[in-house]
């Protein structure tokens, strides 16, 4: 089982057979996997056995396991980057609305995939450099998003926190947990935990009423 010290995501997207499950195959198992065991109690052998492949067929795919632990992060911070930003074009220019709109998808983006949210929170320190210093960059670009909405509604009145970039920070944080505890046998379905979680954070934010 190599770990590549300067594994980069995607990195070995090559031109090679497509085997069993294919690459998607083989990133949905290492994410139960890993979730199960951990990255370190995770091998290559343990990830092709639960994708249904042989070792051998795995390295067809990746590198290494430290190359699928940085597609995975790599991948889900892209998207959630990709969709926060669809998020803030299409909302109003109020900051309430644009406030709403950013933890409406943040939330929805952590309940699609539990797990994997769950991998990417517990298994950063799992990542080498340089990838580990690029994925934080861009969780900071994420979190950068809310803090200019919490800063401009700050600034117009419209939330009235006297702490924007804390609250940000909490919002962030608390929208995120919800992968770690929501189950759809409870009584909230997903939207509805998006929805009160936007009244959460405008509440956080000190939201002026009408």
């Amino acid at each position: 089982m190599a770990a590549g010290s300067s594994a980069q995501p995607g990195s070995s997207s090559r031109a090679r057979s497509a085997q069993g499950p294919g690459e998607a195959g083989v990133l949905k198992a290492a994410i139960a996997v890993m979730t199960e065991q951990g990255y370190h109690g995770t091998s290559v052998r343990d990830i092709a056995v639960r994708a249904g492949l042989s070792p051998g067929a795995l390295y067809y795919h990746f590198e290494s396991k430290q190359e699928v632990l940085a597609t995975i992060m790599e991948r889900g911070i892209e998207e959630l980057l990709r969709r926060t930003r669809a998020a803030l074009e299409g909302a109003a220019d109020d900051p309430a609305a644009r406030l709403a709109a950013i933890v409406e998808t943040h939330v929805l983006f952590h309940l699609e995939d539990q797990r994997g949210t769950m991998l990417g929170t517990s298994e950063l320190r799992a990542l080498e450099e340089p990838v580990r210093g690029l994925h934080l960059a861009k969780r900071h670009q994420q979190q950068h998003l809310f803090d200019g909405v919490l800063t401009r509604g700050t600034e117009l009145g419209v939330f009235g926190t006297p702490i924007p970039l804390e609250a940000s920070r909490a919002i962030v944080v608390m929208c995120t947990g919800v992968a770690s505890w929501f189950s759809p046998k409870g009584p909230l379905s997903r939207t509805e935990v998006a929805h009160h979680y936007q009244r959460l954070a405008l509440d956080m934010a000190g939201a002026r009423r009408p």
